[in-house]
């Protein structure tokens, strides 16, 4: 019995020595956890002062982008409402006939059916001047119905003064700013416009007259674009709308977008 309460004390002494050597060793990669820790936290703040400062350079180069080369304004149509011509030339018209001209008023007949637009007569978005500018609702429709035209008509017209080069040229220099924005912004776009051989993504609308169909479908890719910039930047939800190409795009590279260049 002796020897072996001898023999267990030898054991034990071992395994007293084992878990000091492994206490030493735990309090060792305690320490190196902790340093390292440290360092991540010094790295965490590293990189996040570079995403503040790399967004600080996206957003200077997208303001100065969108005021010296693709200024983006509202534009005033100083168009009076008809609920208010109408009640001064009648002063016996009743609230209900007023309510329902302006509701009629905040209302379009786009692609076959209505639509509310509360900004309808009121306002138009510019796109590198005043002069090249955007229905507000998103009705295009000058546009293909001057291309279904043009292919009926023969001799020369007033082209310079169609409404559809207008549209056109807005919407080429929309597709400018936003592949120009997806590149400082490092945001790999959804959509892809359908392009023939060497022609750019721009050239889609600045290039030959386009049916109804791709017309339509260039927009609404393009309009997806956007969508996609505007929620990859957190721009408010309740200001965006799915067919209003122009003023998304200006809610997004506003100065009040607190999120530009994230």
């Amino acid at each position: 019995d002796t020897e072996g309460l001898l023999r267990i004390k030898e054991e034990n002494q071992k395994h007293y020595r084992r878990a000091q050597r492994h206490q030493e060793k735990k309090e060792k990669i305690q320490r190196h956890n902790r340093r390292l820790g440290d360092l991540v936290e010094k790295k965490t703040y590293d990189l996040k002062t570079q995403y503040e400062h790399l967004a600080n350079l996206r957003r200077t180069h997208i303001l100065e982008l969108t005021s010296v080369i693709f200024p983006i304004e509202e534009v005033k149509t100083s168009m009076r409402d008809p609920a208010d011509v109408s009640s001064e030339s009648d002063n016996a018209m009743t609230s209900s006939t007023v309510s329902k001209l302006a509701e009629a008023r905040r209302t379009t007949y786009l692609s076959g059916r209505w639509v509310c637009d509360d900004h309808n007569g009121d306002t138009s978005i510019s796109i590198t001047g005043p002069w090249i500018i955007l229905p507000n609702n998103g009705d295009y429709s000058a546009y293909y119905n001057w291309v279904e035209e043009k292919k009926t008509t023969q001799g020369p017209d007033m082209e310079h003064n169609n409404p559809a080069h207008t549209i056109s040229a807005a919407l080429c220099y929309a597709t400018q700013l936003v592949n120009t924005l997806s590149l400082i912004l490092d945001v790999n776009l959804p959509k892809k416009l359908c392009n023939r051989q060497v022609k750019t993504e721009q050239g889609e609308f600045c290039g030959e007259n386009l049916s109804r169909h791709r017309f339509t479908r260039a927009v609404k890719k393009l309009n997806a674009n956007i969508l996609h910039l505007c929620f990859s930047q957190h721009v408010n939800l309740d200001l965006l709308h799915p067919l209003h190409t122009l003023r998304n795009l200006m809610y997004l590279v506003s100065p009040d977008t607190e999120n530009l260049g994230r």
